[in-house]
């Protein structure tokens, strides 16, 4: 690799560190249900997860932000999200045995979502994860891809910016760490639209499969 060698992990939560779509796809089909509507296919719904609630309502109901009943609706879906955020939701294959390995090894890993703590730590919390760092939408007046929540990740985890490679699953989160100062990381495991090349993102590496990323991450120093 022909970048520093990470003293930090930071990733992104949604579609890079846990597999939601599941739990969140069943939420949007809800809220589709409530309107008499039949379900989307559940590939339809997983390229939209990353853009948050927001975006699976326009998909579910083709109401944008603007529409008088786009709130309700987002709120409607939130609410049949937060009542089981973990029923189906997982770790990624194989980043179980990377997490296992880092913490054995007393190396400190964090998260910065921009999914709201309200959800992001109760499904945290269900996977047993034990994160140094958990920056979340809410927390800063900042959102990726501002850098400001992963300089204070970075900072929890007393580790330079420049140390830390953050990984991600969208351009939003290459954007971040290249404004933050750290190896930006492309995963193209994730939520990721129909027709986008995660190669042409601004990262300082991409990886195709999850068992790339880890077996690169474990390779010794």
């Amino acid at each position: 690799m022909k970048v520093p060698s990470p003293e930090a992990l930071l990733f992104d939560l949604d579609g890079t560190l846990v597999d939601t779509a599941p739990d969140l796809a069943r939420a949007t089909n809800a809220l589709r249900a409530h309107h008499g509507m039949e379900p989307l296919p559940y590939p339809v719904i997983r390229a939209q997860v990353s853009n948050g609630g927001s975006a699976l309502v326009a998909l579910a109901l083709g109401l944008d932000k603007t529409h008088h009943g786009h709130d309700e609706a987002r709120q409607f879906l939130l609410d049949a999200y937060g009542r089981a955020v973990a029923d189906e939701s997982c770790l990624f294959p194989h980043l179980d045995r990377l997490l296992a390995r880092w913490e054995a090894q007393q190396r400190p890993w964090g998260i910065v979502t921009n999914k709201p703590r309200a959800y992001a730590a109760p499904l945290i919390e269900s996977l047993g994860l034990t994160p140094g760092a958990l920056l979340c939408a809410d927390d800063l007046p900042q959102r990726k891809p501002a850098p400001e929540p992963l300089w204070v990740a970075a900072e929890r985890l007393d580790v330079a910016p420049a140390r830390c490679w953050y990984i991600g699953d969208h351009l939003r989160d290459m954007q971040a760490a290249r404004a933050a100062g750290m190896v930006a990381v492309a995963v193209g495991y994730g939520y990721i639209e129909e027709g986008e090349d995660y190669r042409q993102w601004p990262a300082d590496l991409w990886f195709e499969t999850c068992e790339a990323l880890v077996e690169a991450l474990l390779q010794p120093a």
